[in-house]
Formats: C-alpha cells, structure tokens, sequence
C-alpha cells in the first residue's frame, strides 16, 4: 500500500476512536465556558425554553448535577459480596439521567420516537416536557430549580408526597441546585453568545 493510503486509514481509525461526545466541556462552574465551548448546548437550551418555558439556567443547572454534561452518564453498578457486578443502580442513563419507563413515556406523549438520551437536544427537551409536568401537576414554577429538582428527583407523585421532607441529603443537593442555578443565570446575563 501506498504511504499516503495507509496515513489515511491511521487518521481514520484514530478519529473514529476519539469518543470525544462523551467528554463534558471544561470549567463547568461557568455558564459562559459551557456555552461557548458547545454552542449547541446553547442552541437546545434555547429551543427548549421556547417550547416548554423552562429557563436556560435552570436546565443547566439540573444537567449539571444529573450528569455533569456527559452524554453517557450511567450511575454506579451494584455489587454482590462487593466484588460481583451485579446491574447498575437503575436504568437512568444520559444528560438528563431519564429512566427507562420515564423515557418512554416521554416518547410516547410527544411521538418523539427517535430521540435518545445521549443526544442534548433530546435530552433538554425532555426535560422541558418534564419539569412542564411538575408545573401542571404540582404547580411548581418553571424558574424553581430547587423544587424542580426535588420532583424530578423524586417523580411527581413522590414529590406531591412531600418524600423528599425525610431526605436531608436530597434537601442539601437541590439547595446546590438551586444555587448553581442562580450562579449561571447571573453568569449568562454577562455572554456575549448569550446576548
């Protein structure tokens, strides 16, 4: 084989093993690195505000303690005798850790029948449709990250419960939630791309 030929096949295969969609952006405490190092994060937060109401920073917030912007954030497995892999801890997967049967549900309330987890335009959209839910059902504001989160968290059910009252570790990460999310839309407000 010819040396431009086989330096074309070595580019290819160390291009095709990148897996760089998975690597979340640097310097996640602030909203404006996110946004200009992924622009279309910023683009599917944006149709996702316009669509469902929910703000900008509120989902960010709530991906960054979901899935730290990995699009294929898994949660821990389980372990027999602490050693056998025995299942992951439940099925959530992706940016917005969405469940298997929230999922589908999801797919089948808005005939989205091809979207997938590990996509953000996907992944923002649900949970604009979901956190849309929290407002109807439990009439949670659409700009209240911390109860957002707490009835994302907990479902609507769990949450119109008051579940959430006995967790004190729950309380403390939608506090950090809410926090962060008040952090972004103060650090949104001063973007260049965002304006």
């Amino acid at each position: 084989m010819s040396r431009v030929f086989c330096a074309m096949i070595v580019v290819l295969l160390v291009a095709s093993c990148g897996g760089g969609g998975s690597t979340p952006p640097r310097n996640l405490d602030n909203a404006c690195s996110i946004v200009s190092q992924r622009p279309e994060y910023l683009k599917a937060f944006r149709a996702t505000e316009r669509k469902w109401g929910v703000p900008v920073h509120v989902q960010m917030a709530t991906i960054h303690q979901e899935s730290k912007f990995r699009s294929d954030a898994r949660t821990p497995h389980k372990y027999l005798l602490g050693v056998i892999p025995n299942g992951r801890q439940s099925s959530a997967f992706g940016y917005s850790q969405a469940l298997d049967g929230t999922w589908d549900d999801y797919k089948r309330a808005t005939g989205r029948n091809f979207a997938r987890r590990d996509r953000i335009k996907d992944a923002t959209d649900f949970m604009g449709w979901y956190m849309s839910q929290s407002k109807e059902r439990n009439g949670i504001s659409l700009y209240d990250a911390r109860n957002q989160y707490l009835a994302y968290h907990e479902g609507h059910s769990g949450y119109a419960r008051g579940s959430y009252r006995s967790k004190s570790w729950l309380l403390r990460v939608a506090g950090q939630v809410e926090s962060r999310s008040q952090r972004y839309q103060t650090q949104l407000t001063t973007c260049r791309r965002f304006r």
